[in-house]
């Protein structure tokens, strides 16, 4: 009977570490008293494990910014602008790796995998010295054993540290990052030594890279990294790999380590893993850890067939070498339903959070050992019974209506060339435009507002009153500012996703159910739980507003149904696709009210389209075909003169540009500053771009305030690529999470840069 749990949430069931990192960053509190909340965090998450019965916890899953940041830090991988000397790594060089000074920016960030979390990438070249310099590993796995807890030490493996790295600057883009692997391996074995030093007996290598489509030589290098840090005896090693289906070759060469003890794949995005072991066996040295509950979703497992799969496997695998565990890590899930006090009672019953996941995996492991509890299994399967059958999660009129969008395109009326031609005589823009994502700063005033009026606290006209008084002085801040294109400013509105989704029939709500983002930044994701559908009109109100206090463009703001989708809980009885289409619907219904409103522009943000490709080159045309599909639904019916932006997030978007071109938005803003430009690569390489584009031209995500210089620099370099006439000026995202002091100047120097442009490029004609 053995039990074993990925990783687990690391922010606290009410965001603890959030507080506590931003209290830091702010000169608020002491190192000491953040390294106090994140002890006293680890300690009880290890003793929950502990007092629920899991065998193998894992330890060295908490991070105060991001597990591969802290295997860069382990490492000492350190970009030398930031001019660490050696020696233990502490906050100050770490946190300007995250998040920039005032003086040097930030590392890139990008998205891990296809989830919504983003890590920090590391920057490697022939000239990158390793050495170990961070003992984090050892050290929270010290911290557990004093407490009485046995621990399996967590790292990131050195094929996916090495795989999801990038060239420094000034390194070839062809360097092959995988001739670092002699190098980082010697640090990888002293931590091993280490961990067996300290008492560790098993250490957990998660390597998710293993799902992706590997080549010979990326195999070579598994099976070399692995021969390498198995080599020390007394101590197990767990490869653990999630997120998808393992490749066969993958699998061969993976079993085959002799080096290795057990090997942890996922049964729930892995479809086919059962039909992949029963195939092509299971070696008798190996334990195999069995992901069978859903580290990606919030619903209840349904015991009675992840028992009948587990008892298959032990069939074939033999009794005691099937461990249950979770999928993943549990980081991409909410922390703990007992503090959804006002969940409805029968929404509640069908989910799991990461707390009741891990008296999942224990009821699962004892059942399979022949000791089942028949009351929790009762419960269980009443709650997955009622979720089938309740009358709503279903909407025939929604279901007719998805239905009948098959075999139809779903396109403008006009191409973009023209339509650009009647947008332009009608907005009357110059060259270079400028605009902003979309919010801008959430002030503590602003969050107690709306915060007082969804308690009843204030009345719905104060609430109002209050709201307007916000978006009047946003407008006139950007029209100070002689800003082209304006926005709102989103004053009214808690989360991209969360506010639709409380708009939108099929949708339910959490008070609790944070999950992080990135760094300190936790999204709440709402719960599709049935079929989605608009009952009201849900941004018309605002927006109308808005324009009326300008008589410059004002931009009509909705987040698309791919990003809507990917960045919430889905019900995962129906294909994601077909969500997708309900949700398009719901949002086409909105940007018709909006024109029909006077709104000219109208931004369908679709930050979230990359990461919800699948990771297996074979699946990706069927996502990205009714993705793309799925964005066209939205502004189909709209008129020529109407101007459709949409805007991405952090993303290699290269090796989807075509799909991005065929998405046929009017104009597309998209993240550039912190990738080092990669996006404008693209572009070098040929691929014509006829609609607007913005690139954007700074990183909000970043205190760091770039001059007018740097910012004319950049554009400069985008000019060097893409025509004039289509090239927009804006920052890389929202910024929502900045303070005004930071936002003002920075925005000041990027119209500067803008104008400073256009004066040189009215000079050169």
């Amino acid at each position: 009977m053995a039990s074993h749990v990925v990783g687990y949430p690391r922010m606290g069931p009410k965001r603890e570490l959030k507080f506590a990192l931003e209290s830091f960053w702010d000169g608020k509190s002491s190192e000491a008293e953040l390294r106090k909340v994140a002890k006293d965090l680890r300690i009880s998450i290890w003793k929950q494990m502990g007092d629920a019965g899991v065998t193998y916890i894992p330890s060295n899953t908490f991070s105060y910014y991001d597990q591969m940041l802290d295997t860069t830090a382990m490492l000492g991988a350190v970009p030398p602008r930031y001019g660490w000397n050696g020696g233990e790594i502490g906050f100050d060089t770490y946190f300007s790796m995250a998040r920039g000074n005032a003086k040097l920016p930030a590392m890139e960030m990008t998205k891990w995998f296809d989830t919504n979390y983003h890590y920090i990438v590391p920057e490697l070249g022939p000239e990158t010295k390793f050495k170990y310099s961070s003992h984090k590993a050892v050290d929270e796995y010290k911290e557990a054993k004093e407490i009485g807890i046995e621990t399996v030490p967590v790292i990131v493996g050195p094929l996916t540290y090495l795989l999801l790295s990038k060239p420094a600057k000034g390194v070839v883009k062809t360097f092959d990052l995988l001739s670092l692997l002699d190098a980082i391996l010697p640090v990888y074995k002293e931590v091993l030594g280490e961990l067996k030093a300290a008492g560790a007996t098993w250490v957990q290598f998660d390597e998710p890279s293993l799902v992706m489509d590997l080549e010979a030589h990326h195999l070579e290098a598994l099976y070399k990294a692995y021969s390498f840090l198995g080599g020390l005896g007394g101590i197990k090693l767990i490869v653990e790999t999630y997120f998808a289906d393992i490749p066969v070759e993958t699998y061969k060469t993976i079993t085959q380590l002799k080096a290795i003890s057990a090997v942890g794949l996922d049964l729930v995005r892995g479809t086919k893993t059962l039909s992949l072991i029963k195939a092509h066996g299971f070696p008798s040295d190996k334990y195999l850890f069995a992901g069978i509950v859903d580290g990606r979703n919030i619903w209840a497992t349904d015991l009675s067939a992840a028992s009948a799969i587990l008892k298959d496997l032990e069939t074939v695998l033999g009794k005691g070498k099937v461990i249950v565990s979770t999928s993943c890590s549990l980081l991409h899930t909410a922390v703990d339903l007992v503090n959804e006090t006002k969940l409805d009672n029968e929404i509640k019953s069908w989910l799991a959070f990461a707390a009741q996941k891990v008296n999942e995996v224990v009821a699962l492991a004892k059942a399979l050992a022949g000791q089942i509890n028949q009351a929790y299994f009762a419960a269980n399967a009443a709650a997955i019974s009622s979720r089938k059958t309740s009358p709503r999660v279903n909407n025939e009129a929604v279901q007719k209506a998805t239905e009948a969008l098959k075999g139809s395109d779903h396109r403008r009326a006009s191409p973009v060339a023209v339509r650009l031609d009647e947008q332009q005589k009608k907005l009357n823009l110059p060259i270079l435009p400028t605009t902003t994502i979309g919010s801008f700063p959430q002030t503590v005033e602003l969050r107690r507002v709306r915060r007082e009026f969804k308690s009843n606290k204030i009345a719905e006209a104060e609430y109002i009153q209050s709201i307007q008084q916000e978006i009047a002085k946003v407008v006139k801040l950007q029209e100070d500012l002689d800003i082209d294109v304006l926005v709102h400013g989103e004053p009214e509105r808690n989360d991209m996703v969360e506010y639709f989704g409380e708009q939108l029939q099929g949708f339910a709500f959490t008070v609790n159910g944070w999950v992080q983002s990135y760094g300190s930044r936790c999204v709440k994701p709402p719960i599709i739980y049935g079929d989605v559908s608009r009952p009201k009109p849900m941004t018309v109100f605002w927006s109308k507003y808005a324009q009326s206090l300008t008589d410059r463009p004002m931009k009509g703001m909705l987040t698309g149904p791919v990003t809507i989708l990917n960045w919430s809980f889905v019900r995962n009885d129906q294909p994601r696709s077909k969500t997708s289409m309900q949700i398009a619907l719901a949002i086409k219904e909105e940007v018709e009210d909006l024109e029909a409103a006077g709104i000219q522009v109208i931004q369908i943000d679709e930050a979230a389209l990359r990461e919800g490709l699948p990771l297996r080159k074979a699946e990706h045309a069927d996502y990205l075909e009714w993705a793309v599909h799925g964005f066209r639904i939205t502004n189909c019916g709209v008129k020529d003169t109407t101007q459709i932006h949409t805007h991405m997030c952090y993303s290699n978007f290269n090796d989807i540009i075509h799909s991005i071109i065929d998405m046929d938005a009017d104009v597309i803003t998209i993240e550039n500053s912190r990738s080092d430009e990669k996006l404008l690569s693209v572009f070098r390489e040929g691929v014509k771009y006829g609609a607007g584009i913005g690139p954007g031209v700074y990183d909000i995500h970043s205190p760091r305030i770039p001059d007018t210089e740097e910012i004319a620099d950049r554009i400069s370099k985008m000019l060097a690529v893409l025509e004039t006439n289509i090239l927009w000026v804006n920052p890389d995202c929202g910024l929502k999470t900045r303070k005004y002091g930071e936002v003002v100047p920075a925005l000041t120097n990027m119209i500067a840069a803008a104008k400073l442009l256009r004066t040189e490029l009215a000079s050169a004609k």
